[in-house]
C-alpha cells in the first residue's frame, strides 16, 4: 500500500529557508506527478508546487522565485526547498502524487505545518 511520508515542517523565522521531502513508499512505480498544495486556517488548499516525472515543474504565484520543486524518480522522493519565507506561507503543506498506471493512485499526505514567525 502506498504511502505519503512528509518530513521537513517547523518554526522559521520571517526571510529563512526550510526544506521538505514527501517520499512516496510501498511503491514500485514512478508516479507520473508529485507536489506539494498548502491550506492556511480558513483557506482553501491552493497549490504550491507540482513536478512530473520527466522534471516539467509548475509553481503557484506567490510562491515563484522563492520556492523550488525537484524530485528523485528512482526514490519516487519529492522535495520543496522555501526561501525568502514569509509569514504568509504559514500553513499545513500536503504532499501530493498521482499516477494513472500501471496500479493507480492518486493520493495525499497526512500534511506537515510550516509557520513563519513576522
Amino acid at each position: 500500500q502506498v504511502q505519503l511520508v512528509e518530513s521537513g515542517g517547523g518554526l522559521v523565522q520571517f526571510g529563512g529557508s526550510l526544506r521538505l521531502s514527501c517520499a512516496a513508499s510501498g511503491s514500485i512505480f514512478s508516479m507520473v506527478l508529485m507536489g506539494w498544495f498548502r491550506q492556511a486556517p480558513g483557506n482553501q488548499r491552493e497549490l504550491v508546487a507540482t513536478i512530473t516525472s520527466n522534471g516539467a515543474a509548475n509553481y503557484g504565484d506567490s510562491v515563484k522565485g522563492r520556492f523550488t520543486i525537484s524530485r528523485d524518480g528512482a526514490e519516487n522522493t519529492a522535495y520543496l526547498q522555501m526561501h525568502s519565507l514569509k509569514p504568509e506561507d504559514t500553513a499545513v503543506y500536503y504532499c501530493y502524487a498521482y499516477r494513472p498506471s500501471p496500479s493507480p493512485y492518486n493520493g495525499w499526505g497526512q500534511g506537515t505545518q510550516v509557520t513563519v514567525s513576522s
